[in-house]
């Protein structure tokens, strides 16, 4: 798996400088908002936030930082999809829709045990991950990434339904993120 595709990828569906007045965020650019640019070390005007900063930072707040690479390994489109709910949602809510799902593919802990709904990926939720792959195979990662795909949805709707400004993004969201 190419990290740095998917680094593009998200890159170009993010696009560049905005400044929306719904979005609580204030100032983004490349998708990386103000808040964790400042965070990261970038003091500048986010109109100048260098393209090789944002890349850093999605590097290792998105990706190595949860552990995706280690879900790769595993499950491939299932990385990829954690690594693109983590940059809209955070990563413990990606970490906790994949333990969520998890928990509700398991047959009742036949398969696996349920996992404590921490939202850290981290060794026991590698473990039933890799318990779920080889149960049901990659036909069964294409059915979690339904599940995650939904729990995401999910919440967008909530995200919109619980603050009428959000409807400003709620086709964007379900356009780009879902499916």
């Amino acid at each position: 798996m190419d990290i740095s595709a998917l680094i593009d990828e998200v890159i170009a569906r993010e696009g560049g400088y905005s400044n929306h007045p719904a979005d609580r965020g204030g100032p983004t650019h490349f998708g990386i908002t103000q808040a964790v640019a400042r965070a990261n070390g970038f003091m500048g005007d986010m109109r100048a936030l260098p393209r090789s900063v944002a890349e850093a930072i999605y590097r290792r707040l998105y990706w190595e930082r949860p552990g995706y690479a280690f879900v790769a390994e595993l499950a491939p489109r299932i990385a990829e999809e954690l690594f693109d709910t983590a940059v809209n949602m955070g990563p413990a809510t990606a970490g906790g829709f994949l333990q969520r799902a998890l928990n509700a593919l398991n047959r009742n802990a036949r398969d696996y045990a349920d996992l404590k709904v921490d939202q850290a990926v981290g060794g026991k939720t590698l473990a039933a991950l890799g318990a779920f792959m080889q149960v049901r195979g990659r036909a069964g990662e294409r059915v979690l990434l339904k599940a995650l795909e939904a729990l995401q949805g999910e919440r967008y709707l909530a995200l919109a339904e619980s603050r009428p400004a959000n409807e400003a993004f709620l086709y964007g969201w379900l356009a780009n993120r879902i499916g």
